[in-house]
């Protein structure tokens, strides 16, 4: 029964480190307009000792996923990121418009500019050992300022 004990709080405390290792700065949500169902989340995440992105949820959203943009035979195609995106060990992957980003659909009412977002985010390590980073992001019309939106986790 102790070494259970024992293994539960090892691997509760290897989760908490490893989400310790994620940063992400001058994360914002595009504003929309009446109508409007979808909208993308763009950040700059950074973990430490790599991990992949896996996924996203916000109670603003009916479904939240990790898409990329790209060029295909000359037409600008969107899709889902299959497994997850990598985030190379201590190297900054930018999600902004037009590349990597975290969209948001099925919005369940419109994002106004100055409001804010309730956005999570799940990471994986090169063991498969998850960890979520729960972010409050703001709502802009364009990209904020650099170093506006800092998080740490």
């Amino acid at each position: 029964m102790k070494l259970k004990a024992l293994a539960l709080i090892a691997a509760l405390s290897c989760g908490a480190v490893y989400a310790q290792s994620v940063e992400v700065k001058d994360a914002w949500v595009r504003a929309t307009v009446t109508g409007q169902k979808a909208t993308g989340a763009f950040m700059k995440i950074t973990a430490k000792d790599g991990a992949k992105l896996v996924a996203g949820s916000s109670p603003v959203a009916g479904v939240t996923e990790v898409h990329e943009m790209k060029m295909d035979g000359g037409v600008m195609k969107m899709r889902a990121v299959e497994g997850g995106l990598d985030l190379p060990a201590g190297k900054a992957v930018e999600l902004k418009p037009g590349g990597y980003h975290v969209m948001l659909m099925d919005l369940k009412a419109p994002l106004a500019v100055d409001g804010t977002v309730p956005l999570t985010l799940t990471f994986k390590d090169a063991k498969g050992a998850e960890s979520k980073l729960e972010l409050k992001v703001p709502v802009s019309a364009k990209a904020p300022m650099q170093g506006m939106a800092e998080h740490k986790h």
